[in-house]
């Protein structure tokens, strides 16, 4: 059965009892052929209506059936019980029903879809009235006080009243879920059920033919190639406000702002008349009041200057083409550059123009991957002032602590060891502060080489490759990688952003033969470039 046609015959059962219309109520039940613990609860109910407790019970025994741990299925059959006299199986189930409670005062079954909180003290409250149907007025009057010191609401003076009743050895009358109280299908389930008309009926706006009604769908026209820029008059649409008059901040959070200043509205009016806006790199309140839209509009001549804020045209750089399969040129004797290969220090014009212009050769970089670790000054406090903290990125990163006065070559051990492979296939780069390249880590066999002299602040982080020794082969210069190039074919080199490339020959104007990382191939030379002549 669809849960679909599930909700909908539920749905209307329920609107069946809101009518007290309880044998409408049981036709659409009936007609679930896959019934939940849910619905045979509600079937329960408009047989207790009807007075039928014999069908009433074997719905509730359905409906424990299908929920084992349904506190209230067992409070509801319990009451049954007793008014067909079935002493023993009542108490049982009194006694279930607060075993399912699980020690907890109240279950609001609300989230369920039942108006309707079972306390603890209203089933020790049963167990009580199946005690004085036994006959067994002490132990009644034992639970009752148990139950006069459950805490909950919903209590008022039942209890008292009913310790009178058992004093009198009076019968008490057991608890059940009230009248039209079932389980409701969610809301939002039932509002789903109406089919919609998302696309609606086209309707024509606005149009070039007097009187035009047509109600269709007008075909593709060609555009025009260009940029879309969206025309804002003035202020309209735009979130920079300006200051009308100088503000003193008069409470924690408030900014400090002069006259005539430009601000960003970065939330909306509270009820206090603040705003959350921006100003110099702070986030603070001000008052809505003292704030005027500003004017963005630019002249003619910046307008024609600025970038435009719309979609743009395919870039008009094209990649490069794949080289002919061929052997590679032999490299020249003497490991000397190649005509034609770039020698400049500078990255070459398909870096420049993609991304933006390098840093002057005396301005240094802000962000350096040392700089980047020295952030964490309170860590490195912390630490011992004779030991360095290196961090090693691999194919995953790893840090250990060692000496400042450790030897490289030792370092290069501890690293091999961490990462279960051999030292001698194991290059550890560094890189110099405001340089961007990877340098190979030199003097590692050397005893005088320390890690103090890479290491800023107690950290030092270095880069380690995987690399197998090249046989009869000459590395002309070396380059860095700027971004990742993923290899589209068999003969082509993989390598990551700041990755090292040792350049073994030129195979064209566009395409060069490299090895990194124990691989051998051709890559795109505008994927790297070349930072340092005499950095091998």
């Amino acid at each position: 059965m669809l849960y679909t046609e599930l909700l909908q015959l539920w749905d209307e059962s329920v609107q069946a009892v809101d009518a007290r219309d309880w044998q409408g109520a049981l036709n659409k039940l009936g007609q679930i052929s896959e019934p939940t613990s849910r619905t045979l609860f509600n079937t329960a109910s408009a047989h207790l209506a009807l007075g039928e407790l014999d069908l009433a019970l074997k719905a509730l025994d359905l409906t424990i059936a299908r929920d084992e741990r349904l506190a209230v299925g067992f409070f509801q059959r319990a009451a049954v019980m007793m008014q067909i006299d079935r002493l023993e199986e009542a108490l049982s189930d009194c006694i279930w029903a607060q075993k399912y409670l699980r020690g907890n005062m109240v279950i609001d079954y609300k989230q369920l879809g039942l108006r309707f909180k079972l306390y603890s003290w209203q089933a020790l409250y049963n167990a009580a009235a199946v005690y004085c149907r036994m006959g067994e007025w002490e132990r009644a009057r034992e639970v009752l006080m148990s139950a006069s010191q459950e805490r909950g609401g919903g209590r008022g003076g039942n209890i008292e009243v009913a310790l009178d009743s058992v004093v009198r050895k009076e019968v008490l009358a057991p608890l059940l879920v009230p009248e039209g109280v079932v389980f409701r299908p969610r809301r939002q389930d039932v509002e789903q059920l109406q089919q919609r008309d998302f696309l609606g009926k086209p309707k024509v706006i606005s149009s070039m033919i007097p009187n035009d009604d047509f109600g269709g769908f007008e075909p593709l026209r060609l555009q025009q190639p260009g940029f879309y820029e969206p025309k804002v008059d003035g202020a309209q649409d735009s979130r920079y406000m300006r200051m009308r008059v100088p503000y003193m901040a008069r409470s924690p959070g408030q900014l400090t702002v002069p006259g005539g200043a430009t601000v960003f509205l970065f939330g909306e009016e509270d009820r206090n008349g603040m705003a959350a806006v921006i100003y110099d790199g702070q986030r603070g309140l001000l008052p809505m009041s003292l704030l005027d839209p500003a004017d963005v509009k630019t002249s003619k001549g910046k307008k024609d200057n600025r970038c435009p804020s719309g979609i743009p045209l395919p870039p008009g750089l094209k990649p490069p083409t794949r080289p002919r399969a061929g052997p590679s040129p032999a490299a020249p004797p003497g490991g000397k550059d190649l005509p034609g290969a770039r020698t400049s220090d500078t990255p070459p014009p398909s870096y420049t123009t993609a991304t933006h212009a390098p840093l002057p050769a005396s301005q240094p970089p802000k962000y350096t991957a040392n700089a980047a670790s020295n952030q964490c000054t309170s860590s490195a406090q912390a630490g011992d002032v004779g030991s360095v903290v290196v961090k090693v990125h691999y194919t995953y990163t790893v840090a250990l602590s060692v000496p400042l006065d450790t030897p490289y070559h030792e370092v290069k051990e501890q690293i091999a060891q961490k990462l279960g492979q051999p030292a001698s296939q194991l290059r550890l780069r560094h890189k110099q502060h405001g340089s961007r390249v990877l340098i190979p880590l030199g003097g590692e066999v050397e005893p005088g080489r320390t890690m103090q002299e890479v290491a800023e602040a107690g950290r030092a982080t270095l880069w380690c490759q995987m690399e197998d020794p090249l046989a009869n082969r000459n590395i002309l210069y070396q380059m860095v990688a700027l971004y990742d190039y993923t290899a589209q074919g068999q003969e082509d080199l993989e390598f990551s952003e700041g990755d090292t490339i040792d350049i073994l020959g030129q195979v064209n104007e566009e395409w060069l033969e490299g090895h990194c990382a124990g691989n051998i191939g051709i890559f795109p030379s505008c994927f790297a470039y070349r930072e340092n002549a005499n950095i091998t």
